[in-house]
């Protein structure tokens, strides 16, 4: 899996980020029928430029990282924000085209020795396989991380772990409530800002989101995972005290009553993780077990491959092993596959191997 290291200030992040997805990002992405709905109806619209300003009001390094992204990337500004707001818009690319975006998430809360889990598919469109990079970033100010990057678009919004030992994954959801307000890729590259999850939890419940994610949170030194389905109308947290399955649409009860979008694929895999859940799956502490099922043949989990009513593809697995003073990381391009990259970070005065 390609690779870069990146550092300097917010602009030079954003710029090494869109020269690392020039070329996919103009040879498929404006091609992408999401894509191009987006520009027929929001381009140059007073909706847009709102959530410019709010964004730049709230978070204005992150917005310097997409001004850097779109120069990066010879793109024009306008182009990059809106692909980076595709959520936030009614009808926009991931709302009219809800069976191409995607994502699974495993967790396994602490037990004894044994750390916790996050594991994490990440699904898009087949055409991006082999086009997305892993990032490891230094900024000048604040807090490191290596993120899952796909062309265009703000680290944060895949699967990533920051210098604080701070372990996200975004599960993509489709709720009717947006608003005008801070876009949720920007709420997602916030949260790797956090150095706790504390602070996590007030970027993701700030009152002034546009549109939100599910999001999956742990952090080393903390013993509980937390998921947390944040649309733009409410934030609501579950504690994971033994293991949990999330996929594309709100599942909480208190999110019952919010209009969403639920793709076949996203109830599928819903479904069918809980089921393996129940079925014992997971006793054995092997999330690659249920990301890697592909027992509904039409509505995978696993979505690594090309054929199919589902137009969705998986074109990562990570896993998060979080410890008390650790993260241990990898990456599998499929998940029953041997890892194509990884490692550890540790807590530093930690002592190694523990």
């Amino acid at each position: 899996m390609h690779s870069v290291e990146v550092t300097g200030d917010a602009y030079e992040v954003g710029r090494a980020l869109g020269e690392a997805g020039a070329h996919a990002f103009h040879g498929i992405v404006v091609h992408l029928e999401r894509f191009r709905a987006l520009k027929r109806t929001w381009s140059g619209s007073d909706r847009l430029a709102a959530l410019a300003a709010a964004a730049r009001d709230a978070f204005p390094e992150h917005l310097r990282e997409i001004e850097g992204i779109a120069d990066g990337a010879g793109a024009d500004f306008d182009d990059i924000f809106l692909w980076n707001c595709r959520g936030d818009v009614p009808g926009g690319g991931d709302q009219s085209h809800a069976e191409d975006a995607g994502c699974t998430t495993v967790m396994i809360s602490a037990c004894g020795n044994e750390p916790a889990i996050i594991a994490h598919n990440e699904d898009d469109q087949a055409e991006l396989d082999g086009h997305c990079f892993l990032a490891r970033v230094r900024p000048f100010h604040g807090i490191g991380f290596t993120s899952f990057c796909s062309p265009g678009l703000l680290p944060g919004h895949t699967f990533a772990f920051n210098d604080a030992g701070l372990v996200q994954t975004i599960n993509h959801i489709r709720p009717r409530d947006q608003v005008v307000g801070i876009p949720r890729h920007i709420i997602a590259r916030a949260v790797l800002a956090s150095a706790d999850l504390d602070t996590a939890l007030e970027v993701v419940g700030r009152r002034d989101r546009a549109s939100g994610f599910h999001h999956n949170l742990g952090q080393a030194g903390r013993a509980t995972l937390l998921s947390v389905e944040a649309p733009a109308s409410v934030c609501v947290v579950h504690r994971v005290t033994d293991v949990a399955v999330h996929s594309n649409h709100l599942v909480f009860a208190e999110c019952a009553d919010i209009p969403q979008e639920v793709a076949d694929s996203s109830a599928s895999r819903q479904r069918r993780g809980e089921a393996l859940i129940s079925a014992g799956a997971l006793e054995g502490r092997d999330a690659l077990v249920v990301l890697g099922d592909c027992a509904q043949a039409d509505l995978p989990i696993c979505r690594k491959r090309r054929c199919g009513s589902d137009p969705g593809y998986t074109l990562a697995t990570a896993v998060f092993a979080v410890a008390g003073d650790r993260v241990d990381w990898w990456v599998h391009a499929h998940p029953l596959e041997a890892p194509v990259a990884g490692g550890a970070w540790q807590r530093a005065g930690a002592t190694a191997g523990t």
